[in-house]
Order: C-alpha cells, then sequence, then structure tokens
C-alpha cells in the first residue's frame, strides 16, 4: 500500500468512525477520491489548484452533469481539508474554486392515477406479488428513501398504533404514519413472507426468494418493471414514489412542516424544493395572515 492509498483509507475510516457518515456517503466520497488520483497520478503533496481544475473540465467534456461535478468537488475538498487537519499538506488546493451552478432539480412526479395504475398492475396471485405490491405501498405511502424501506425491520412496525420507526440519514430515526392501505398489505405480505435464510434476517420486512434482504437495485428494478408493465412511460426510480408523496400532501393541503418531518428533511428549504412550491407560494401565505400584517 503506498502513501496515497494508506492515507484515503485513514481518511475513510476518520468520515465513518469521527464524522459519522452514513456507509454509502463514505464509499462515494472514497470512490470519487481514488479515481481522482487514479486519473492524476500524483501525490497529494504535489496536487494544484490548476490540476483540480482540469479533471474538473475533462469530466465535464465527457458529459458529467453540474450537480455530480458539484458532488466530486465536494468530496476533493473534504479529503484535502482533513490532508490540511492532519499537517499532510499546508494547503487545501480546492480553495478558492467554485462549484458548479445547480438549476432547481425537480425530480419526475406521478399523477395519482398513475400510482393507481402502477399499484393496480402487481399481480397479487404471482409468488412476489403480494411483497411487491407491499413495497410499492410502503415507497409511496410512507414516503421512504429506498435506503429506508430495505433496512426496514418489522420490530419497526406498529400495526395498532399506525405508524413505523424509520432510521434515516445519519441513523436519525423518525416515526412516519403508517395508513390503513400500506399497513393492509403489509400484513397480507407477512402471511407468505419468504422463511428467513438465517437469523441475522429474521427482522427485516423485505426479503428475496432466498430470504436474505433485498438490495437496492432490486427495488429500482421492481419499480421500473411494475411502471411498464401499467403502461407508465416517465423515467422513475423508487424515490419517484417519495417525491409523488410529498407532492400529493402538500397538493390536499398538509403543512410544509409536517411534511418535513415526515419526509425526514433537516431543512425546510429542501422540502420546499421537493414539492416543487414556489418559495413565493408559502411565503406570501405567512404575510397574508401575519399577525403585523395591518401595523
Amino acid at each position: 500500500m503506498n502513501t496515497t492509498e494508506r492515507l484515503i483509507k485513514d481518511y475513510r475510516y476518520y468520515l465513518k468512525i469521527e464524522k459519522g457518515l452514513s456507509d454509502n456517503t463514505v464509499a462515494s466520497y472514497g470512490s470519487d477520491v481514488v479515481e481522482f488520483f487514479q486519473a492524476l497520478d500524483k501525490t497529494p503533496k504535489r496536487i494544484t489548484a490548476e490540476d483540480i481544475l482540469d479533471y474538473l473540465d475533462g469530466r465535464r467534456r465527457f458529459g458529467m452533469k453540474a450537480r455530480s461535478q458539484a458532488r466530486l468537488l465536494s468530496a476533493l475538498r473534504s479529503f484535502f481539508s482533513w490532508l490540511v487537519l492532519e499537517q499532510e499538506v499546508r494547503d487545501n488546493p480546492c480553495d478558492g474554486i467554485e462549484s458548479p451552478k445547480l438549476g432547481r432539480y425537480l425530480p419526475e412526479v406521478l399523477s395519482v392515477s398513475e400510482i393507481d395504475s402502477i399499484m393496480s398492475s402487481v399481480d397479487l396471485s404471482q409468488p412476489f406479488g403480494p411483497r411487491d405490491r407491499a413495497i410499492l405501498e410502503t415507497l409511496y405511502g410512507c414516503g421512504l428513501r429506498v435506503s429506508e424501506a430495505v433496512n426496514l425491520k418489522i420490530s419497526d412496525i406498529f400495526f395498532d398504533e399506525g405508524y413505523i420507526r424509520v432510521i434515516g440519514k445519519g441513523d436519525k430515526q423518525r416515526i412516519v404514519p403508517l395508513g390503513e392501505v400500506a399497513s393492509d398489505y403489509i400484513q397480507a405480505y407477512l402471511s407468505v413472507r419468504t422463511d428467513p435464510a438465517g437469523p441475522e434476517w429474521d427482522d427485516i420486512l423485505f426479503l428475496n426468494r432466498f430470504g436474505k434482504s433485498l438490495s437496492r437495485i432490486s427495488m429500482f428494478n421492481l419499480v421500473k418493471k411494475q411502471a411498464l408493465i401499467a403502461g407508465v412511460t416517465k423515467e422513475i426510480s423508487p424515490h419517484t414514489f417519495r417525491h409523488s408523496f410529498a407532492t400529493h400532501l402538500i397538493e390536499n393541503g398538509a403543512d410544509l412542516r409536517v411534511v418535513q418531518e415526515m419526509l425526514g428533511h433537516e431543512s425546510i428549504l429542501t422540502t420546499e424544493i421537493y414539492t416543487h412550491i414556489d418559495s413565493s407560494t408559502w411565503q406570501s401565505a405567512i404575510l397574508q395572515h401575519h399577525p403585523r400584517r395591518n401595523h
């Protein structure tokens, strides 16, 4: 293991143990840094701002979008900040490099009728039909991230009380209401659930045909397959169900703060963008009912 590889290994350890970041974030940042040094074949001490700008420009010319460029720069800035902290380098070469300007990202949203079509397209007579319907109802009805659905435990479902306990980003817990429809389909699935392959999967709700945890890719494939069967041609993913759920809540009059808590967003601005409501809409609504409006 050379010096650069050792530093990257220590950096990953720092992100995981000291910063407490998720495995996905650690893997993402780590792979971005590894690819950068593989492309340049230089040690960290020899990296300059020009090297980083040239690398970003090369990735842009090969089709990397602004959002991915921004994530890449964020990973490199984090890595070199850690090197400065460890006194491995004197300065951070990313200082002064501006992130690419990001447009307003609005994911695809499904209509209520499209949601209904996708749900109805699941053949419950097939061996995994009840499971697939339960997955889709949970993704939409609880607004879960795909990683949250994959890791959902049976012990975190409280049918009588009508809620589930979700472990979200940064291992933060939140309580999410469980609607009757999702509850009914989860219980129907549990009655025919595959036997777990071992004790480590006893409490995992959604299992594959081998009795082990479903992967994120499997859920992606399930969503795409059912959309195709239902005749929905939009480019969708499990995240589309979460976004559509939030959108439909807002359209039906749900409070933005309530939706923020349910989705597990740190910032209300994230929720505002998520539900593609222009900030002026809810700002004007607040000002219209402000107690000091006429003063």
